[in-house]
């Protein structure tokens, strides 16, 4: 076994670092998710959890004010929620070394179910979560008559 690195990127013992986005015709070396202002915002993980009460939709959406924000309801009961997270603004002198945090539009839909109160719809925003609330109609329990048995 030779210790002496070689520059061929599938050589196991190799110490060189791999980068898959080598050669490909980027702006800068920043990574693929900030290369375009119109990126996608790692499409914003949101969680929906159903309550006896409501449907609460949880996004997390760090760095983004609640101006930037917009939660609609739309074709009577699909719920929008969209927005932009801008991209920092990078001075001359600047020398990026990593990017990981992703910039950009993001836009999610959730089609709701027909127990949904759409015209209560409420949304909040606290400590870079968003929690989208929609109240859920009471499930009217059928009547129940006691049918006397004769004979």
């Amino acid at each position: 076994m030779s210790l002496i690195r070689s520059n061929n990127m599938f050589d196991p013992f190799s110490r060189d670092l791999w980068d898959p986005f080598q050669g490909f015709p980027f702006n800068n070396s920043r990574s693929l998710a900030t290369t375009d202002e119109t990126s996608s915002f790692a499409n914003a993980r949101i969680d929906w959890k159903e309550t006896p009460e409501a449907h609460v939709f949880k996004a997390d959406l760090p760095g983004v004010k609640k101006e930037e924000v917009k939660v609609e309801v739309e074709e009577g009961n699909v719920l929008k929620i969209s927005g932009e997270r801008r991209r920092e603004k990078e001075e001359k002198n600047d020398k990026w070394h990593h990017v990981e945090r992703s910039s950009g539009k993001f836009l999610r839909r959730f089609r709701l179910p027909e127990n949904a109160k759409v015209d209560q719809v409420k949304a909040a925003m606290e400590n870079g979560v968003l929690t989208v609330t929609v109240p859920k109609e009471e499930v009217k329990k059928p009547a129940v008559k006691a049918i006397e048995i004769s004979g």
